[in-house]
């Protein structure tokens, strides 16, 4: 009979194995549910080592059907899933968020938890590679990981963000506005004396972004935020990213430190403001 068998591991952590009808949790600190015991006979936690504060403590569930694999993603934290096969160029890639479910081609897909990794007192990404294949063989049962779960584990904290209608967040905003308005099949960064006019007419102040240097330092705030110290690409990616205005946009926008919601609002309030100042039409 042929039936799945998926491979989850990432770097400093054991792999787990696992066979149509089981499901796996993943998080900081994941937990199997105590009152089902049928449940916890299919169920493995995979909580993932130095884990920072904010990532929560379910991520997401790897389930695994009779003839697909499904990831739900249950995080405030986000992921990046991105897969090899049956995509335009030949990859694809989604942000998760809150709620949503995809499913895994067959072959090697990788999840990328954004700042998800503890370094020092910084935060790094974390990649686990998923690889479904279908066989005739029924794999073994999941590593069982007792060792590794903590019931007690501290309340998930807040990730890094930025201080809401502050420069560095208009700024923010302006640099993802692309991938926040569903624009990005060809993203274009913004130019500083565009990021300049756009904070402006959203917010009617631009503190002192009319000076390059002053948006220069802004989008760097930003890529330390967005990115972490270690994978800042001002710091330790330098000279390995082409076009850090488009990484940094996208970050900005995959991390959530600006949303659709605050593009919308701050889109209304420039357009109540250019209204304000149109003079009053003559009968």
């Amino acid at each position: 009979m042929i039936v799945l068998r998926v491979t989850v591991r990432g770097s400093d952590m054991p792999s787990v194995v696992l066979g149509s009808g089981e499901t796996l949790l993943i998080g900081r600190a994941p937990r199997v549910p105590e009152d089902r015991p049928d449940a916890q006979l299919r169920v493995t936690a995979f909580p993932l080592p130095d884990s920072a504060g904010h990532v929560s403590r379910l991520l997401g569930e790897l389930i695994v059907g009779e003839e697909t694999v499904r990831l739900r993603w249950h995080g405030g934290s986000e992921g990046q899933l991105s897969s090899m096969l049956d995509a335009p160029a030949g990859a694809r890639r989604v942000v998760l968020t809150v709620g949503m479910s995809a499913q895994l081609d067959e072959g090697e897909s990788q999840l990328l938890v954004l700042r998800g990794r503890q370094v020092g007192v910084e935060h790094a990404d974390r990649l686990l590679v998923i690889d479904v294949m279908s066989t005739d063989s029924a794999p073994t049962g999941p590593i069982p990981l007792p060792a590794l779960v903590d019931s007690q584990a501290a309340p998930t904290k807040d990730a890094p963000g930025l201080m809401p209608h502050g420069r560095e967040w208009f700024v923010a905003l302006a640099l993802a506005e692309p991938w926040l308005a569903g624009a990005d099949d060809y993203p274009r960064p913004p130019t500083n004396r565009e990021i300049y006019e756009r904070v402006l007419s959203w917010h009617g102040y631009a503190w002192n972004l009319e000076r390059p240097q002053r948006v220069d330092d802004a989008i760097r705030k930003v890529a330390s935020v967005g990115f972490g110290r270690h994978d800042d690409p001002f710091r330790s990616a330098a000279g390995q990213v082409r076009n850090v205005r488009f990484a940094v946009g996208r970050r900005a926008a995959e991390v959530r430190l600006v949303t659709v919601e605050d593009l919308d609002a701050a889109n209304r309030a420039a357009f109540h403001r250019r209204r304000a100042w149109e003079p009053p039409v003559e009968p």
